[in-house]
């Protein structure tokens, strides 16, 4: 049975509970204080499930392929915010490196996807 909608989606079942896990974080006294790296790990992981589903509802592979590298690109951006998250105290070690683990594997499943895409001949 072929997929019907993007929530159906792994890769995007999995970056919406990496978002919200993330969310609760982010909220913590020290972390909440920082505006604006709060605001860009929120926006960043948002980005993620965001590009999933635009290029998924845009009924094109090459489309599709093309939002899948944005999904990826905020995903490697939402792990480098994390990392100066963890240097500056909001988070602790085996957070940043639990939420690095999840959001690495999250970019090699959508690079699994754009692979498969890569090799399907037709066009969605």
């Amino acid at each position: 049975m072929a997929i019907q909608t993007f929530e159906e989606l792994k890769i995007w079942q999995q970056g919406s509970i990496i978002t919200e896990e993330l969310y609760k974080v982010t909220n913590t006294d020290l972390f909440r204080r920082d505006f604006s790296l709060k605001d860009q790990v929120r926006r960043a992981l948002i980005s993620i499930t965001s590009n999933i589903a635009e290029g998924f509802e845009r009924n094109n592979n090459k489309e599709f392929r093309r939002f899948l590298l944005y999904a990826k690109g905020s995903a490697g951006e939402a792990r480098s915010q994390l990392y100066h998250a963890y240097k500056f105290n909001y988070i602790t070690e085996l957070q940043y490196n639990e939420f690095k683990d999840k959001l690495l594997s999250l970019s090699k499943q959508i690079s699994s996807l754009i692979n498969y895409i890569d090799n399907f001949k037709t066009d969605k």
